[in-house]
């Protein structure tokens, strides 16, 4: 778990990243089935798509998660291993994330709003087993290098 602002920010940097681009490789599969320059619309889109998902990560999605975290979960069950609370924080930000960045796709592709619950769902089936199997773990993995070498 990130222990300061930076760490946060750099935690946030790589999970955004990593996702996003994971999700954009995803959708573009799953609307062209691979037909097209893949390579150019990932180069055209991911850019515009990461700093969205910044936004709504560092703006709207964490500070709702931590507080609901922190705030209601925590006290309420008493949870005190780390892996459950990265977890269960893993969890509401895919949920949370999911629901911004689905608004997001939509929007972005011209598809009516009728598209949303579907496009969210599809969205939600890959983006749990990718932040919990790859992501997660990478970018927590990055987190604790970090870390040794600060305290180093």
């Amino acid at each position: 778990m990130p222990q300061n602002k930076k760490e946060k920010i750099i935690f946030t940097i790589i999970m955004a990243s990593l996702m996003v681009l994971g999700m954009t490789i995803y959708n573009l599969l799953l609307t062209n089935g691979g037909n097209g320059n893949i390579f150019h619309e990932i180069v055209i889109g991911y850019p515009m798509g990461l700093l969205v998902a910044l936004l709504f990560d560092l703006l709207l999605v964490g500070p709702v998660v931590e507080t609901v975290v922190f705030k209601l979960i925590i006290p309420r069950y008493k949870i005190e291993k780390v892996i459950i609370i990265g977890i269960v924080m893993s969890l509401l930000m895919v949920v949370g994330m999911v629901s911004c960045m689905s608004v997001f796709g939509v929007i972005v592709n011209g598809y009516n709003i009728s598209h949303y619950p579907v496009t969210w769902l599809f969205n939600l089936i890959m983006a749990v087993p990718l932040q919990i199997i790859i992501v997660g773990p990478i970018a927590r993995t990055a987190l604790s290098y970090l870390q040794q070498g600060e305290s180093a």
